[in-house]
């Protein structure tokens, strides 16, 4: 599937729904000039075909989660299974394997400190053919994962004309409790970020206008984010790396910002451990990246060390993990 190669149409459909994930196929098509029943095909292609799908992606620090960064060194043979275990987990996402298939690298969003001790502590170093566990804490990110800017297409007026409306304050001063009808919701939505309002409404047992306001207070509080789950080898886009970098103190903010308005940055975040910054890169080939980490993050002198790991297979990003 990531060998498929989208056409400009496609494209711009790809980055119309990075902005509004659940906008309308009318309104889509007015921006970009097209029918409504040609958008409708080609999402539907894409869709079907495991190319693209919407998803709504659930922010854990708006709900007072744990976000973990974890690096896993296991035996070759047993790289796909482990990452495919981790996968299926609803609590972890951007699962990779990376370096030659001996290393996996995921996010996890932890809610308790039972849950963080009984992976961290008990699940992963026990786990068979598993030779280390590297865990760090991410303190604080500054950009979420997958808002890489590689696949922009669109016109800053088409941008304005399909951007939603700035949701609201949030009325909760203390954040935002999940109940059970929340939980079946956002299930759903990581499945299929586009689930129309009646389907949401049978999964999660309420009726469609109490499932349009959940879906309101989960935007406003900043729990809810719709994303478009893309390859980027579809967009052309063929070499994926993870950055492990060690910054002085004193500077690490202004390079995570620096990094932060980079292109090809899909994720810039704080950690605990020997290094201090990671970040996910996207760029068109090695040759492409190797310019990047001489030209833009090589004349950075605040970083003192940069350890790199191309991701050689993508086995889940921010949705729901499904087989293939």
């Amino acid at each position: 599937m990531e060998s498929v190669i989208l056409d400009e149409l496609d494209r711009k459909l790809a980055h119309a729904l990075e902005i509004d994930g659940r906008a309308s196929f009318s309104r889509i098509g007015q921006v970009l000039g097209v029918s409504e029943t040609t958008v409708a095909r080609r999402y539907r292609r894409l869709r079907s075909s495991g190319v693209l799908r919407v998803v709504g992606a659930v922010n854990g620090v708006a709900l007072g989660y744990m976000s973990w960064t974890i690096r896993l060194r296991c035996t070759p043979d047993a790289a796909t299974s482990i990452a495919t275990a981790l996968a299926r987990r609803p609590d972890t996402y951007w699962v990779h394997v990376m370096s030659g298939g001996t290393e996996i690298s995921c996010f996890v969003q932890l809610r308790t400190e039972g849950e963080r001790d009984t992976l961290l502590l008990e699940k992963l170093p026990r786990t068979h053919r598993v030779l280390g566990v590297s865990a760090h804490a991410m303190l604080h990110g500054f950009m979420r994962p997958g808002n890489w800017s590689g696949g922009d297409r669109l016109s800053p007026d088409q941008v304005e004309q399909l951007r939603p409306p700035a949701p609201e304050p949030a009325p909760e001063p203390d954040g935002v409790t999940l109940g059970p009808a929340d939980e079946r919701l956002l299930a759903a939505l990581s499945v299929d970020g586009r689930t129309g309002l009646v389907e949401l409404a049978a999964a999660s047992g309420l009726q469609e206008p109490a499932v349009r306001r959940r879906l309101a207070r989960l935007s406003r509080a900043g729990v809810l984010a719709y994303t478009v789950d893309i390859a980027p080898a579809a967009l052309g886009h063929k070499a994926e790396a993870r950055l492990w970098m060690s910054v002085r103190p004193s500077q690490l903010v202004p390079v995570a910002e620096t990094l932060a308005q980079h292109p090809e940055a899909g994720f810039v975040a704080v950690t605990t451990g020997p290094t201090n910054l990671v970040a996910a890169v996207t760029c068109r080939d090695n040759r492409a990246f190797y310019r990047y980490l001489v030209e833009r993050i090589g004349v950075l002198d605040a970083i003192t060390s940069l350890e790199t790991a191309p991701v050689m297979r993508t086995v889940k990003r921010s949705g729901a993990f499904l087989p293939i």
